[in-house]
């Protein structure tokens, strides 16, 4: 639902907002953080600082019925209220934010965003991976079954598995180089050593809100009213232990060691004007079973988001060189299958989701040469490295690289704004 709060002309009096390239007025995201010795509290980003929503609450300055939601340490019961409930905060926060009559009242609930620790936004239960890039499982693909990438079933059904919650953090928590079993080609039997080939991967986090009872299934039609917002995220991976652990039964230690999200969530009410044509498939592809098609679905289903992916290694920093670009694509032109049929496909054997849930959409690497979403697939298992300006190279990552990923909702006619950065810096294996 598009409205005043999309207003690209809108502007606030927090300064320095207008000008933020993540942070206007229009965007309004949402997140826990926290002050020095204080409890977690609830926040949202406007420009360069935070506005203390849990204070505002108590001081009477939002709607009252929001105020026990708000006064919660996760977004956990704010995105358990419905749709119509979560957009009048938005239009509450909106408007003291763009009034320069209520500066003076707001104005001690902001804090400079540098002076905060943020947080995982919920509580989360559960964790699904998917795997709905289809140039990444290409790409992938093309190197271990050169003339069959993709398996029969890929444009058939969402293909996802189930991830580990507990080991999910905000960015800027320390990736430590993982441990695990690794079975060169050449050798006859495994060992137990750190990760050799650590890589990153680019992908959009889905938060669900609401809840549906075990049993019950998610009509594709209602798949967005479940849609709490996204953030960004990295699930890094141990490519060497995967290779040996993946058949038959998929990922599990090259995965579980963690995953980094972006802390605030984009929610669904700021992505409103980005959402656009699902792209046609390629002729002579099958059209998605009944209960993964909608219309209205492809017709503004996906998200107008430019995602992008830089490295700095610990030289780079140490010399002042700017950390390089990876690649950089668009989601829409990666994603074979739209956030309503990741949703919808989850539930569709009567899965019960719950608000605070993650789902990833898997790497989401663009159709061009420099669009991938990984390293293995930028240098093709490692046969071509990348070259930094330092003079150094990588196939994959080394101890000191500082990887971020990047993401800006984009459409013209509108404000665009950002998600944040998703940071990650390697450490040596413990």
């Amino acid at each position: 639902m598009i409205d005043h709060t999309h207003d690209a002309a809108a502007s606030s009096w927090v300064e320095g907002a207008d000008e933020h390239p993540d942070f206007p007025v229009q965007n309004l995201p949402l997140g826990v953080f926290s002050r020095e010795g204080e409890t977690r509290r609830i926040g949202s980003a406007i420009g360069d600082y935070v506005v203390d929503l849990t204070g505002l609450a108590e001081a009477g300055l939002l709607p009252d019925a929001l105020c026990p939601a708000l006064s919660e340490q996760t977004l956990n019961a704010l995105f358990r209220l419905d749709a119509a409930t979560r957009r009048a905060l938005r239009h509450a926060l909106f408007a003291v934010l763009t009034d320069p009559a209520r500066q003076d009242a707001i104005t001690p609930w902001l804090y400079p965003a540098q002076s905060v620790e943020l947080h995982l936004p919920f509580a989360i239960g559960d964790y699904s991976d998917f795997y709905v890039g289809i140039h990444h499982a290409t790409n992938i693909g093309k190197l271990f079954r050169p003339d069959n990438p993709l398996l029969p079933n890929y444009k058939y059904v969402p293909i996802g598995y189930h991830g580990r919650a507990s080991s999910i953090r905000v960015s800027g928590a320390p990736v430590i180089r993982p441990k695990g079993q690794i079975k060169p080609p050449d050798a006859d039997h495994p060992t137990y050593a750190p990760c050799r080939r650590l890589d990153y991967e680019l992908e959009l986090g889905i938060w669900i809100a609401g809840d549906n009872a075990l049993g019950e299934t998610i009509p594709i039609g209602e798949a967005w009213d479940r849609i709490a917002g996204v953030c960004l995220l990295n699930d890094w991976s141990a490519r060497d232990i995967q290779a040996w652990e993946y058949q038959p039964l998929g990922p599990f230690l090259s995965k579980s060691f963690l995953t980094t999200i972006s802390p605030w969530v984009i929610t669904a009410q700021a992505l409103a004007p980005f959402r656009v044509a699902q792209p046609a498939r390629p002729q002579g592809d099958p059209a998605p079973l009944p209960h993964l098609w909608d219309a209205q679905d492809q017709a503004q289903g996906a998200l107008s988001i430019t995602l992008s992916a830089t490295l700095a290694s610990a030289a780079m920093r140490k010399s002042g060189i700017e950390a390089q670009q990876l690649s950089q694509g668009a989601a829409h032109e990666a994603m074979y299958w739209t956030p309503a049929q990741i949703v919808t496909h989850h539930a569709s054997n009567g899965c019960d989701l719950h608000t605070g849930d993650l789902l990833g959409t898997g790497t989401l690497s663009g159709p061009a040469p420099g669009s991938e979403g990984s390293l293995m697939e930028i240098s093709q298992g490692g046969q071509h490295p990348v070259l930094l300006p330092s003079g150094e190279q990588r196939c994959f990552l080394e101890d000191g690289d500082e990887l971020t990923l990047h993401a800006r909702a984009m459409r013209e006619g509108y404000r665009a704004i950002g998600f944040g950065p998703c940071r990650g810096i390697v450490e040596q294996a413990r």
